[in-house]
């Protein structure tokens, strides 16, 4: 026990160091995680890691799959749904259909069965792993949003698709029919559990004298749970988690009003899917060996041929269905002609993002040792090792061009969008005369007798008249942004000069550790109005 735990500690310890690691020499850290776990799984003497198949599924993908519904955006998704959805399903089906159908032909033995379970398997890509790669690089919004929106919908069509196929595998018997209509139940099924157990959340958090802490712990419970009760029922656990994520983000305003439950929460998920994904991505690399030692009569080169040959044609799926995708449907409809055109930029990056990750990985592991308790599943570790191999070429191979090819092809911003620094003082615009014509309405009498509540009329009103001059600057000056810019740079020095001064006040012993805390924390909000962040 004692040695399980060690082993646990020190590998999330060297996780940490290799992320700290790949920040410094500048490569997206889930390859660089995957390279490291690859070759420290070779070190003499590492122990042989072996994960419960059913175990890495059930504690990685719910809050992974969560995560990614809340801070997906629903007005983007809602926007370029089409091309979400021709990505999510239609090219999910058309990269399983093509990979079974081939890896039937390429190797011996190999059922169409196995190969729809290995067409499931490997065809979504992992968001993590593509917006990771593209963090700090200039790419259109709309890359971003549809990336994300696929990866949202595809780990459902996906696992559905490995679902049936995993069911004829073990019974022997498929009909197209009637999978067709249980991938619309299980589908569905699975949306309405997870919207009625979204709504039992919501309603705990909203009508329950709950605490930050017991907020943050229930967000963490809720998608093991939804995930759990669909699975119970024999419906999509994916989907349950996708579609109660979605509810539970669209209504977070309701039942978290105040900033420590949001700033609490955020510090709480942030923390755990970073150690997930990271544990996962360095996981992918110790596998590898174990994987190896059990691919019995087929040769490591046969299964090196077999995975570079799959994963080309995962890659080659994708970049053959992207630009259809991406113009078709504008020679046929005039609506869709009204959006400004992809051209050929934007479809090639999101074409060459599809990296296979976390998703891929877990399915894969989740496939039953034995069948019925009575023989061995046949193929297991050749279709973990091609798996492997897939997960290896794309996000090594790809994630690393990925970068580069941007920077070459020079993409600039599709669609007419405001600037971020435009949008946030427009915001606070809106924000500032609600609280304006609120004091009016309301404690118009408190003005005039409450010094303090005068003092804060008079500073919104400042306020509004600082971000209206903020606006109408933007369009008189040119040189705005090396304004701001400068102006950022200043803050950020003012704002390390006073965090120096409150450790200065806290060996003086003056204030309370509380109100310096506190001060602290102002001091970090403000800086994040500045340096921005995914989740806060």
């Amino acid at each position: 026990m004692h040695e399980q735990l060690l082993l646990i500690l020190g590998l999330l310890l060297i996780v940490m160091l290799l992320v700290m690691l790949a920040q410094r020499i500048k490569i997206a850290y889930p390859i660089f995680l995957v390279l490291a776990g690859l070759g420290i799984s070779f070190i003499p003497g590492v122990p042989v890691l072996r994960l419960d198949p059913e175990i890495i599924f059930l504690i990685f993908l719910p809050p992974l799959l969560y995560e990614a519904a809340w801070y997906t955006s629903w007005n983007d998704f809602w926007k370029w749904k089409r091309t979400i959805g021709l990505l999510a399903f239609g090219l999910v089906f058309l990269t399983s259909l093509v990979v079974a159908f081939a890896s039937q032909a390429l190797i011996p033995g190999f059922t169409l069965a196995l190969g729809f379970l290995l067409g499931g398997i490997v065809s979504p890509p992992d968001a993590v792993a593509a917006t990771t790669v593209l963090k700090g690089l200039k790419v259109p919004k709309r890359t971003i949003a549809i990336l994300e929106g696929e990866s949202l919908i595809n780990d459902a069509s996906s696992l559905i698709v490995f679902r049936f196929a995993l069911a004829a595998v073990m019974t022997g018997v498929f009909s197209m029919q009637e999978a067709t209509g249980q991938f619309f139940l299980v589908a569905g099924m699975g949306v309405v559990v997870g919207i009625a157990g979204a709504h039992v959340f919501y309603a705990i958090h909203r009508f329950l004298p709950t605490t930050p802490a017991i907020d943050a712990a229930l967000t963490v419970i809720t998608p093991y749970i939804l995930f759990l009760s669909a699975e119970h029922f024999h419906f999509s656990g994916v989907m349950a988690v996708v579609s109660g994520g979605l509810f539970m983000s669209f209504r977070a305003h309701e039942i978290f009003k105040t900033g420590t439950t949001r700033v609490n929460m955020l510090g709480v998920w942030n923390t755990l899917i970073f150690v997930m994904n990271a544990l996962v991505f360095v996981l992918i690399g110790l596998e590898l060996p174990d994987i190896i030692h059990g691919l019995g009569e087929t040769s490591l080169a046969e299964g090196i041929k077999y995975g570079l040959i799959i994963s080309a044609i995962v890659i080659v799926v994708r970049m053959l269905w992207i630009y259809p995708v991406a113009h078709i449907p504008r020679w046929l409809s005039k609506n869709i002609r009204k959006d400004p055109t992809p051209g050929w930029k934007n479809p090639l990056i999101i074409g060459w993002a599809g990296m296979r990750g976390v998703v891929s990985l877990a399915t894969a592991l989740s496939i039953p040792v034995m069948m019925n308790g009575q023989s061995e599943f046949p193929m297991r570790n050749l279709i973990l090792f091609i798996t492997f191999v897939v997960i290896f070429v794309t996000l090594v191979f790809q994630g690393l061009t990925l970068p580069l090819i941007i920077r070459l092809i020079r993409i600039e911003e599709i669609d007419l969008i405001q600037p971020s620094h435009e949008q946030q003082a427009g915001i606070q615009i809106r924000l500032d005369k609600l609280a304006l014509n609120t004091l009016h309405e309301k404690y118009q009498k408190n003005i005039n007798r409450n010094n303090l509540v005068e003092n804060f009329k008079n500073t919104i009103e400042n306020d509004i008249k600082l971000h209206k001059n903020h606006l109408s600057s933007i369009e008189m000056c040119t040189n705005r942004q090396n304004d701001l810019r400068e102006y950022h740079e200043i803050m950020l020095d003012i704002f390390a000069l006073q965090r120096k001064e409150l450790f200065t006040m806290k060996r003086e012993k003056l204030y309370s550790d509380d109100e310096i805390r506190k001060a602290e924390s102002q001091l970090d909000l403000n800086e994040l109005k500045i340096t921005g962040s995914k989740h806060l």
